[in-house]
């Protein structure tokens, strides 16, 4: 906060950096930000330096806000009746009802702003039109803030895996198209219009299984979703009660003994092949509380490649060997499986059908490849196939590809190689694995190749 107001341009503004002009949109965001500290009673209102710092602030952009819409209304001929209200507006909006005890200086301007969020809300998208939604609560005009947030609900998806969420939202480089900031904005609509505990809840859920496969990519969404988190419903970071049971071998939350990771409670236990017993097969789980919770079991063993089944997680994976052969009409493609005899020279194309029912990045999958075969592409770089974006290294044994993100769906990765030995080779298996989230991997089944 001392930074904050040492930063400060005596115009109450802040610049994105030292130097630059002071900026609408910096400013509405740092003073939303200490808005959220206010809602969570833990900004100090008892210090002067603060309190006249956020009143500059709050003058700042009353004042320019009324010189942008003094702009707007010179230049148009039915700005009454047309909507003049955008993203910028509409947070402005958004961070001026946390403060509504210092006098407004523009009126006009304001209540503009205000009738046209009512009046034009089903022309936004989900995020602005909770925005929107929390403004008009706070400025008295409830039946409209319900309204929009009945409307917002309809178009949500709730999965009792993964939660409550918008699906086919907007998503790009602007902030007002933010996934993160726009699903912890939802959790205090949802809590202050509605005080709907069930959305509340699914909201959060999704907060946290989304933090589960992803990265909250910026500073910014990882504070909005803090603030949800703690915002509404049971504190989450206290509601937490399990015991695990592994043959004879109980853990519990309330053993002091356990370190479990601050503020996640998070734990892992490891045994080795000489601990490992028979009884240990049967693992019982309960818990306690409704924070969600969510762990994994791995077990890890010797096997001849080709004799591997395939194993699925969220994630699934499926490979095929074709040999392609060149004709009048084109390519004809004969999976191995089919009986196709392969000899030295033959063109083969490795497929990969990968599929998962959830959004994950760094997702890394490994293709194996038998030593009679050589890649037709050994460079390595990025490549663009099937919608999917990916970098592809090629390696002596193996091909990998790192995919940044991976979205819900079902996606096919292909490659060519040539035969270039005679033999029985193994053609191993191919892997795939979240990075973020090393539990969700899955594996194809081995195949064996004859030339």
């Amino acid at each position: 906060l001392d930074k904050l107001i040492q930063n400060q341009d005596p115009s109450g503004g802040w610049p994105w950096f030292d130097g630059m002009r002071p900026s609408v949109y910096i400013t509405q965001y740092i003073l939303g930000g200490l808005g959220h500290l206010k809602q969570l009673g833990i900004l100090d209102s008892s210090d002067p330096k603060l309190q006249q710092c956020i009143a500059n602030a709050i003058t700042f952009l009353d004042e320019e806000h009324l010189r942008s819409f003094r702009e707007m209304k010179k230049y148009s001929s039915n700005w009454i009746k047309e909507d003049h209200t955008g993203p910028f507006e509409i947070h402005y909006l958004y961070t001026r009802s946390f403060f509504m005890e210092q006098n407004l200086q523009n009126w006009d301007a304001f209540n503009y702003y205000k009738g046209q969020a009512a009046e034009y809300w089903l022309n936004k998208g989900v995020y602005m039109q909770g925005m929107s939604a929390l403004a008009l609560n706070r400025l008295e005009q409830k039946e409209v803030a319900v309204r929009i947030m009945k409307s917002v609900k309809e178009q949500s998806m709730m999965d009792e895996a993964l939660g409550m969420y918008w699906k086919d939202q907007p998503s790009g480089w602007y902030w007002y198209e933010a996934g993160i900031e726009r699903h912890a904005l939802m959790v205090e609509a949802f809590s202050e219009i509605m005080q709907d505990n069930d959305a509340v809840y699914g909201l959060k859920q999704w907060l946290i299984f989304n933090k589960q496969t992803n990265d909250w990519e910026t500073t910014r969404a990882t504070a909005e979703a803090c603030y949800a988190l703690l915002l509404g419903g049971p504190d989450w970071t206290q509601d937490r009660g399990w015991s695990v049971q592994v043959g004879n071998e109980k853990f519990s939350s309330t053993d002091p003994s356990l370190k479990t990771e601050a503020g996640t409670g998070y734990l892992k236990r490891a045994w080795s092949k000489e601990e490992i017993k028979p009884a240990m097969s049967t693992v019982k789980v309960s818990k306690e509380g409704e924070a969600p919770a969510w762990g994994a079991l791995y077990y890890q063993y010797f096997e001849q490649l080709d004799k591997i089944t395939s194993s699925a997680s969220p994630l699934k994976v499926r490979k095929q060997v074709f040999k392609v052969k060149q004709t009048n009409t084109g390519q004809v493609l004969t999976e191995l499986n089919d009986g196709a005899k392969l000899t030295v020279g033959d063109r083969i194309r490795i497929r990969m059908e990968v599929e998962t029912d959830r959004e994950m990045e760094y997702v890394h999958i490994k293709d194996m490849r038998s030593s009679g075969m050589e890649p037709v592409d050994v460079l390595s770089g990025m490549v663009y196939s099937g919608g999917l974006g990916f970098y592809k290294n090629t390696r002596d044994a193996a091909s990998n590809f790192f995919i940044e993100n991976l979205r819900k769906g079902s996606y096919v990765l292909e490659y060519d190689v040539f035969v270039s030995h005679k033999g029985n080779f193994s053609n191993g298996i191919t892997t795939i694995q979240c990075m973020y989230a090393p539990e969700f991997t899955a594996h194809s089944e081995g195949i064996r190749v004859l030339v």
